[in-house]
């Protein structure tokens, strides 16, 4: 795919590679030359600023959707220092080593594309670069108690220093010529998979994962698994398929926003994450909407105390954003509740109070684009009253997975699963629901749920990862 350059003066600069065009910013601007969806744009331009060049070369890329570096997003990101000092605290342990021995207590660097002219620090400086995609940064650090990000910066191209230029460049060429440009077998779209490869307990299972690779082939992707270091890769794709489980306050939400502003199409898309992962959201948005549920309260520290006199005991407290049956506690009396409370609130300011609704399995219906996809029903692990029993010393936590053929299921459970998805958009979900006297209670809503080798996939087989693979493939069309 050709890819752009954007510098004030393109005559001073040449690179060795083919497919790269050097351009000025105001024939970019022009754009009647460059329409192409997809297209890879480096911005060197010598500010970003609001309303210089530089900013609009990026602004109008996004666009005329081109993948570009640095996106709108990130400018912006870099007017808010204390942001990105906050995020930095992910890889603390990295910052530390790296200036370790060191005995002034300021560190001061430049980062291009990832690449720094000190070796020590190249593993920060890809870190870095994977945070805050610009192609020229200056990194500060401070030492107090510890070392910790001071300010970070894009450099222009009129403050790089004269001896820093080939690195530029050759860092630049690096950049762009990494493998994942190179498509062997012509495919016409690429994906990269999110996977957790040390994750016990991961959204889908090897097999599955393989399924899915094989399904995006047949499709026409070339398919890659990446990983949380694979941020600055994702300019390379076309679409993100996350298979991790996802978090607001995580890496796997920064990737999911990253890839939508690069334009990639993205399942679980930020909106899909932020909206299913709190469960104080989910409770009010199905409560507006009129969506049966069991009864629910929202707890704080001011009002946890009168709940006794809403619901009555046992009944369920769950952390706003737990996952897979964790932070979630069955209440037996006041002494309980009261210990749990303490231990959660330090955690989150408000908490969900559910009433109890027992039964011998929950429901699962997957939707993906608006459509069901699978369903099963998930029994409760032995002895216990959730799916899964965390606190069992026994290898096997989980109750056993029975699925059922989306024709055989009831009606009611695939229309309220439909009705409570349209609420939330047309991703990948999983609806949890209880069955009470023959009426369907939403428990809650899944942007990342479980696709196992022989559980989800057991009606449908290879057609469940080949439906999602098409739902993919039918987004980024749409997109052109």
């Amino acid at each position: 795919m050709p890819k752009l350059i954007i510098v004030e003066n393109p005559s001073h600069w040449r690179f060795n590679l083919e497919d790269v065009e050097v351009i000025s910013p105001s024939r970019y601007i022009e754009g009647e030359d460059y329409p192409a969806r997809g297209l890879k744009v480096i911005n060197l331009c010598k500010s970003y600023q609001y309303q210089s060049l530089g900013y609009y070369v990026s602004l109008l890329a996004e666009a005329r959707k081109h993948k570009v570096l640095p996106g709108v997003s990130t400018i912006q990101d870099l007017r808010f220092p204390s942001i990105l000092r906050e995020d930095s605290q992910d890889f603390d342990d990295l910052i530390q080593a790296s200036f370790k021995g060191v005995t002034t207590d300021k560190v001061e660097f430049n980062i291009y594309f990832g690449s720094s002219n000190e070796e020590d620090l190249n593993p920060l400086a890809k870190q870095l670069f994977q945070y805050i995609q610009a192609p020229s940064l200056r990194a500060t650090f401070t030492k107090r108690s510890k070392w910790v990000l001071q300010s970070i910066k894009p450099l222009s191209l009129g403050e790089v220093p004269e001896e820093d230029q080939s690195l530029l460049r050759s860092s630049a060429e690096r950049y762009l010529l990494r493998k994942r440009e190179v498509r062997p077998d012509k495919k016409k779209y690429d994906m990269a998979i999110l996977v957790d490869p040390k994750d016990a307990n991961p959204p889908s299972d090897e097999k599955a994962i393989q399924k899915f690779i094989k399904a995006g082939d047949q499709a026409g992707f070339n398919v890659e698994l990446i990983t949380r270091d694979d941020f600055d890769e994702l300019i390379q794709y076309d679409a993100l398929f996350i298979r991790e489980t996802t978090y607001v306050n995580h890496y796997t939400f920064r990737f999911a926003k990253k890839a939508q502003s690069l334009g990639l199409t993205v399942i679980d898309d930020p909106e899909s994450i932020l909206k299913c992962t709190n469960k104080v959201y989910l409770n009010e948005l199905l409560t507006a909407n009129k969506i049966l549920t069991p009864k629910s309260y929202v707890v704080s520290k001011e009002n946890y105390k009168a709940l006794s006199e809403k619901l009555p005991y046992p009944f369920i407290l769950k952390q706003p954003d737990g996952a897979f049956s964790k932070g979630v506690f069955k209440i037996k009396d006041p002494e309980e509740y009261k210990k749990v409370c303490t231990e959660m609130f330090v955690k989150s300011e408000l908490l969900i109070a559910q009433e109890f609704l027992p039964t011998t399995f929950d429901w699962r219906v997957g939707i993906i684009d608006g459509k069901p996809l699978y369903v099963c029903k998930y029994f409760m692990a032995t002895e216990h009253w959730q799916i899964v029993n965390w606190n069992s010393e026994k290898q096997n936590r989980e109750g056993d997975v029975e699925a059922v053929a989306v024709d055989n299921a009831p009606a009611g459970l695939i229309r309220t699963a439909l009705k409570a998805t349209a609420l939330i958009g047309r991703s990948l979900y999983g609806v949890d629901m209880k069955e009470v006297d023959g009426k369907f209670y939403v428990i809650e809503i899944n942007d990342n749920p479980n696709i196992d080798s022989g559980m989800e996939d057991k009606i449908l087989k290879d057609k469940l990862y080949a439906t999602i693979m098409d739902v993919f493939l039918n987004k980024i069309k749409a997109e052109k």
